[in-house]
């Protein structure tokens, strides 16, 4: 019983904070295995690539996972559910309010000054993905890891190819899912 209050409380608390969506919840998801021993810091990269590539946003399939992992599949929907509540409740109570408000140069300097500090995080947790999958996770396979942000600018480039541009994402998504199998990332 006590792993489904551990479940509730740590991930409506990423819920809580984890302003700007999925990609804002990545440094509390990479934070969070230094108190628990639901998943690895690694298991973040992964479950990142497995989210970008399944349906559903990265922040609710690493609940899933890590409540699965806790406490199986009723820890999976304690975690998902704790981290969807906050968002629930904010958003009934704003829509309640925000009517009334909307013009209101409080509320707009307000969210004003959550841009940023949203920038960061989604900042922070662009470099903790970089930093675990590219920069450590080369380990001498290619010689360096500048090797492999060599390709990842390449592959980036290329997305960016007038001609690739079309393509449809799913595309891109298996190319670099065929990348990192094949550099074994």
């Amino acid at each position: 019983m006590k792993v489904f209050f551990e479940l509730f409380y740590e991930f409506f608390q990423i819920g809580l904070f984890a302003i700007g969506g999925g990609p804002a919840t990545i440094p509390f998801l990479m934070e969070l295995p230094t108190r628990h021993d639901w998943y690895e810091v690694s298991d973040v990269a992964k479950m990142l690539a497995v989210s970008e590539s399944t349906p559903g946003p990265i922040g609710i399939n690493m609940a899933t996972y890590a409540g699965f992992n806790a406490a199986g599949v009723p820890g999976g929907i304690v975690a998902t559910l704790s981290l969807v509540l906050p968002s629930i409740i904010i958003i009934v109570i704003i829509a309640k309010i925000l009517d009334k408000f909307s013009k209101n140069m409080y509320v707009k300097s307000s969210f004003a000054m959550i841009r940023p500090a949203v920038t960061g995080l989604i900042a922070t947790a662009v470099w903790g993905i970089i930093s675990t999958t590219i920069l450590a996770g080369a380990n001498g396979r290619f010689g360096s890891p500048i090797v492999l942000v060599l390709l990842a600018l390449l592959f980036f480039g290329l997305m960016n190819v007038k001609k690739l541009k079309k393509l449809h994402p799913a595309v891109w998504i298996v190319c670099g899912a065929v990348m990192g199998i094949v550099l074994q990332l």
